[in-house]
């Protein structure tokens, strides 16, 4: 645990409460903790599961974290122990509200606390299910639910009528370019570690290999643009999964089995976006998206499926696609292959200011206020 200097419980404080810090999870708190970075609130970031880590601590950003150190397995059910070890955490200090992400810590903080909750929203379908539409009406008074996109926030609409709109909102994802830039390679030292060839036109896709990311449309797209793609084109995919025989398959199938290089599970994969000319997402509904923000950032041209918060992040910028049309996809293949460089650098002074005008802590911070300010809940 790490322990705000002076500890005065007199001091306005946050409770951020996380599921956990896998994958995305980890940057997801250090975004929320970051709007109040320069403000009068501390910040204390909670994880239910996960075991103690240093590297984490410090990835958070906060004040204090504390590791409540469950398996998934611990807290089934009505988790009363984790209410009880949340009760206890808020006890004795001045605590504002708490910002809860994914359903289970809002279920846990509505029942420890008598805090105001924002439950931050990560994926769609989370109140298809009939107990939990009926347990956040009974806290609705309190209660305050953001989307990471407008298609989820949409989602939550739905599953939730009636639900009144100042109590539902759009609160999108967000990274640090200047951190992520810095740490990203060029494209001669990112090729090379990738093992891709140096002077080949690369089309890039990042993600597990599931069906929700599709990449089979992805690999019989670059298959039929094949022939008119430049000499030595290749298609990197970069991640792991249950698909990657078939998809292996597939690429054999279709003649292309040599020019689909499958990378696996790449550490730390951002820094390596430079190595790519294109970037390609595929998938079914993404709800957000965050490697396209980090692609973007790279200054690498996205393509993208034509739903889902995808669209909401590429729409402008590059050219979508109808989910699971290769045919339509070997189009864009194709124009964004004769793009110049004067081309790809007027996209990349246009994705810049994308980012730094909707997906980067100073944009978001006066708008995540005013969403708290108009909703009722919060003081």
């Amino acid at each position: 645990m790490k322990s705000p200097e002076g500890g005065s419980t007199s001091q306005p404080w946050v409770l951020q409460f996380c599921h956990g810090y896998d994958g995305p999870f980890l940057d997801c708190a250090r975004q929320y903790a970051a709007l109040f970075s320069g403000s009068q609130y501390k910040v204390c970031t909670v994880y239910l599961t996960g075991s103690p880590s240093d590297e984490v601590v410090r990835g958070s950003a906060s004040d204090e974290v504390v590791f409540l150190d469950y398996h998934s397995r611990d807290i089934r059910g009505l988790k009363l122990d984790a209410i009880r070890r949340v009760r206890e955490l808020v006890s004795g200090r001045e605590f504002h509200f708490c910002i809860a992400h994914r359903f289970k810590p809002i279920y846990i903080s509505l029942f420890a606390t008598r805090l105001p909750v924002i439950g931050v929203h990560h994926a769609f379908g989370v109140y298809q299910r009939k107990m939990r539409r009926w347990f956040v009406r009974r806290f609705r008074a309190r209660l305050l639910l953001l989307g990471v996109s407008d298609a989820v926030r949409d989602d939550i609409g739905r599953c939730l009528p009636g639900w009144d709109s100042a109590g539902l909102a759009t609160l999108y994802n967000r990274i640090d370019v200047t951190a992520i830039q810095a740490e990203q390679l060029t494209r001669e030292q990112a090729r090379a570690h990738l093992g891709l060839p140096r002077d080949a036109w690369v089309v890039g896709n990042v993600g597990r290999l599931h069906p929700d990311k599709d990449q089979a449309t992805l690999i019989r797209g670059f298959a039929a643009a094949l022939p008119g793609l430049p000499n030595g084109s290749v298609l990197a995919i970069m991640g792991t999964g249950r698909l990657k025989d078939k998809l292996k398959d597939l690429a054999m199938r279709l003649g292309v089995a040599s020019q689909v290089l499958f990378l696996g599970q790449v550490k730390h994969g951002r820094r390596y976006f430079k190595a790519f000319d294109v970037f390609a997402l595929t998938s079914d509904h993404e709800p957000f998206g965050m490697v396209l923000l980090e692609a973007m950032a790279a200054g690498v041209p996205l393509l993208s499926t034509d739903c889902g918060g995808a669209k909401e992040i590429v729409e402008g910028i590059g050219p979508l696609f109808p989910l699971g049309d290769a045919d339509t996809l070997a189009t864009v293949l194709l124009e964004l292959s004769h793009l110049t460089e004067a081309d790809v650098q007027l996209l990349r002074q246009r994705m810049l200011q994308r980012l730094n005008e909707h997906y980067v802590d100073d944009a978001i911070r006066p708008l995540f206020f005013q969403i708290l300010r108009e909703s009722g809940r919060v003081s």
